[in-house]
């Protein structure tokens, strides 16, 4: 138990000095300074050519997601997500070690050229979240969890951000096995995490992009603001374009729906005049509502 303990408790220093290593001395994979860095252009974009011209640059919201961004990305992990998860992680692998397993990499690809890393990784993690963005939106008690996101009245870049802290332990819980079992390494899963971290900054984006023909692979801001919409087709109950970052899934699998351009469609769901639009309420309802 000691070992755990130290493990839990140093991991809140060892997070800490991290993330102001990460601000007071730049590299170029600084985490804090990418996702400012493409949070700007993206916002830029959203001035210089924006969708729907009537909405304002500070939208509804605009400044609960932008706290979102700050929690869910660095104070959750400071919190404790990040010791809880070392010692999970470590829990693991002297579970395995019971067995004789020392490591569960069952695909080496350190030896494959590094674009063929990255996408293995991309495309393996973007399928995994898809089918954990489905089951967000049937399974009922992770629904109330997910409504956080959908509570979003006006879309803008940040609103990838508004989501409850429940779906980064459930997305980070999913995808662990799976990419350990390929041996991916930190600065792999860096670059492709930005990349996504990217693309899921212009699907929330107030610009009216389809990337035409590449729309049919990547996720974009015309096929996502449907999966905002608030009123959902008969044949897509639970909802309809839960791709992150491709789009493939969703046509491959019956799931892609776009009727039309969708600038001005309502977004929500059923019963969000009652959400709470504050952060704290935002956090406790879902249990609330998961438990009855």
């Amino acid at each position: 138990m000691e070992k755990y303990f130290n493990i839990f408790t140093g991991s809140f220093t060892g997070y800490f000095n991290y993330l102001l290593q990460e601000i007071t001395q730049p590299a170029w994979n600084s985490y804090f300074y990418w996702l400012l860095g493409l949070s700007l252009l993206v916002w830029g974009l959203e001035v210089v050519i924006p969708w729907r011209k009537n909405q304002k640059l500070l939208r509804k919201g605009f400044w609960l997601d932008t706290f979102y961004i700050l929690f869910n990305f660095f104070l959750f992990s400071l919190v404790g997500y990040n010791a809880i998860s070392n010692v999970v992680v470590e829990l693991f692998n002297d579970f395995l070690s019971l067995f004789g397993i020392t490591n569960i990499v069952a695909v080496e690809v350190q030896d494959f050229p590094v674009w063929s890393q990255l996408l293995i990784m991309f495309v393996i993690a973007d399928f995994i979240q898809w089918n954990v963005h489905r089951q967000l939106h049937k399974q009922p008690w992770l629904w109330e969890f997910h409504k956080v996101h959908h509570s979003v009245k006006e879309m803008g870049f940040a609103a990838q951000f508004r989501f409850h802290f429940m779906e980064t332990i459930v997305y980070k819980s999913t995808q662990y096995i799976p990419l350990a079992m390929i041996g991916f390494g930190i600065q792999e899963f860096f670059v492709v995490h930005m990349f996504a971290v990217f693309i899921g900054h212009l699907n929330h984006a107030n610009v009216g992009w389809d990337y035409g023909v590449f729309g049919y692979i990547l996720n974009n801001p015309k096929m996502h603001i449907w999966h905002h919409s608030k009123a959902l087709p008969e044949k897509h109950p639970y909802g309809m374009n839960f791709g992150l970052s491709l789009s493939l899934w969703d046509y491959l699998f019956g799931t892609a729906h776009i009727p039309g351009e969708g600038k001005d469609v309502e977004l929500g769901f059923e019963g969000d005049e009652t959400f709470p639009e504050d952060f704290k309420n935002q956090m406790i309802v879902p249990f609330k509502n998961s438990s009855k």
